[in-house]
């Protein structure tokens, strides 16, 4: 095997501190982790609360196919242009979960000269994070075991429980488990499936807590049960809420790594797109928003998810405003949304953008509905001709883009993301007029069909009973008007994966409503999604290896 990590020496990386310092953080405030990676204290933050905040740019995409689109490659080399230009950037990006890393998706720190580094480090294990989030949450489970087996002085109702385990390992076999076998000496046998660590509502409180002080609360208004009189069971009433505060008070501090031209980028939190709320921390973007002119942050797959729970749920608990969206597409994939083979990708085919053209008009269309500017980045691939990439300009500026860069940050890095950088300075020098798409206090229902109609362009929203009977237990614990958090697939603007391009003439069926107390909005689960993934038949782990230098090979 041949190694495809360069080491940090080869890179030419700079030492953390100089990051640090180059991007206005203080010595004091950044505590290393080696030399090429640290945290940020959150002190920095009572420091530059006067500075103005600068212009936050959300990169989003078409929904997925399997040609690739490059949201990650386009993001950091749009902070590389930036830079280029001379303007003050920062990157801020979710950790990767070990799930899709050794899943079909691979790392999550870009690819080519666009990447974050040191890769290995950011792709597992990254300053600990997960793992705290993971240990966190299974203290909660054990704590609410612990308290059943032990006499039960709450009253808990068993078969009230809805708090999961969790695990950062892609594992279909434990989505549904019985726990507590092996006699009354082990415990008390009861079902308890796992979801996995980045669907985890520790996950979504700790990339929406504002600080130390915020977490510690967040943590003890999960509800885990009921008493047997329907009173919901919190974490606090289990007395571990301050323990789990602990073990997350290092891992609220936001990473500082780089990409490979030297800007800085905050890596922090990891809910997935499909089923949580698909942001990195609010933390990171405050911190970045004071350190920078312009914040380019990417919210997870394409806009119909990972955007909207952004300008929904993200900006309003945070009280951000957005400046531009970018919205990421690449020739091949509309043509694959056209109908096209895979291997036919490659080859000239006017007619293919046109008839795949509806995706990307969709996703305009929904970042449009929020106010903002939109941007398409062309991720350029070699195949790709002038007359693709002329008419895929003529049909995005029709549908209501206000303009269209190509961009080559994979072989040429911020480089080749000048013209993208400046279409995106000049989108943020306009005018905008965003909103979250329904007001504060919309109640659920009415929240999920205006998602469902106006962003997906369902006809309407199939609540089924199990939601129906969720939605009065929600009500009761006043999380009625509370943000939706939609689960759904990402392969598809509907809840079908089957459904490719731009679905018309469906129904969004909603199987439950799950409350997340903590976090503060309520996921709906549509269709048949799972919050714990499964590997496939050839799962990108069985690449990764270690050579005969003792280095990792295989891993992207």
């Amino acid at each position: 095997m041949t190694s495809r990590l360069a080491t940090s020496e080869e890179l030419h990386l700079q030492p953390i501190t100089d990051i640090a310092a180059g991007c206005g953080i203080q010595p004091d405030e950044l505590e290393p982790f080696g030399r090429y990676r640290g945290k940020i204290r959150l002190s920095i933050l009572d420091r530059l609360a006067s500075r103005p905040d600068g212009k936050l740019v959300i990169v989003t995409a078409i929904t997925p196919t399997k040609a690739g689109e490059g949201k990650t490659t386009t993001s950091i080399s749009l902070a590389d242009g930036l830079g280029r230009l001379g303007r003050r950037a920062a990157l801020c990006l979710r950790e990767p979960s070990m799930g899709p890393v050794f899943g079909i998706k691979g790392g999550g720190t870009g690819g080519g000269r666009a990447m974050l580094e040191p890769m290995e480090d950011i792709n597992l294990h990254f300053n600990g994070d997960f793992h705290a989030v993971t240990a966190a949450h299974n203290l909660l489970a054990a704590a609410l075991d612990a308290s059943l087996y032990h006499g039960n002085p709450l009253r808990i109702d068993p078969q009230s429980i809805t708090w999961p385990r969790t695990l950062d390992v892609n594992d279909r076999e434990l989505r549904y488990t019985v726990v507590g076998l092996g006699g009354r000496a082990h415990g008390i046998p009861r079902e308890n499936p796992f979801v996995i660590t980045a669907a985890s509502e520790v996950m979504a409180i700790f990339a929406l807590a504002s600080d130390l002080r915020d977490l510690r609360a967040r943590l003890g208004r999960i509800v885990v049960a009921a008493t047997r009189d329907g009173v919901p069971v919190t974490a606090e009433d289990l007395h571990v809420a301050g323990a789990m505060t602990v073990i997350m008070k290092d891992a609220l501090k936001p990473n500082l790594v780089q990409t490979r031209e030297g800007r800085p980028a905050l890596v922090h939190a990891g809910p997935f797109g499909n089923i949580a709320h698909a942001n990195n921390s609010i933390i990171a973007d405050r911190i970045a928003l004071k350190l920078a002119d312009y914040v380019v942050t990417e919210a997870g797959f394409g806009s119909d998810l990972g955007f909207q729970k952004f300008c929904d749920i993200v900006c309003r608990i945070g009280k951000l405003r957005p400046s531009a969206a970018v919205l990421v597409t690449t020739v091949r994939a509309t043509k694959s949304h056209g109908g096209r083979p895979f291997a036919e990708l490659a080859v000239e085919d006017l007619d293919a953008i046109r008839e795949g053209m509806g995706n990307l008009a969709a996703h305009i269309a929904i970042v449009r509905q929020y106010g903002l500017p939109c941007v398409v980045a062309v991720n350029r691939f070699p195949t790709d001709t002038p007359a693709e990439l002329a008419l895929l300009e003529e049909l995005a500026l029709e549908a209501g883009a206000e303009s269209l860069a190509v961009h080559s940050g994979f072989l040429d890095g911020g480089a080749g993301a000048t013209d993208l950088a400046d279409a995106v300075v000049a989108a943020c020098g306009q005018p905008n007029t965003f909103a979250p798409l329904t007001p504060d206090g919309t109640p659920l229902v009415q929240q999920i069909e205006a998602i469902a109609t106006r962003l997906y362009g369902a006809d309407g929203v199939d609540l089924q009973p199990q939601a129906v009977k969720d939605l009065k237990t929600i009500e009761a614990l006043g999380l009625g008007t509370a943000p939706v958090c939609m689960a759904k697939t990402h392969l598809s603007l509907s809840h079908d994966p089957k459904l490719r391009n731009r679905p018309q003439g469906f129904s969004l069926p909603v199987r439950g409503l799950v409350p997340s107390t903590g976090a503060g909005f309520v996921v709906a689960l549509c269709g048949d999604m799972q919050r714990m993934p499964g590997f496939g038949k050839t799962p990108a782990f069985m690449q990764v290896d270690i050579d005969e230098d003792g280095r990792t090979v295989g891993l992207f």
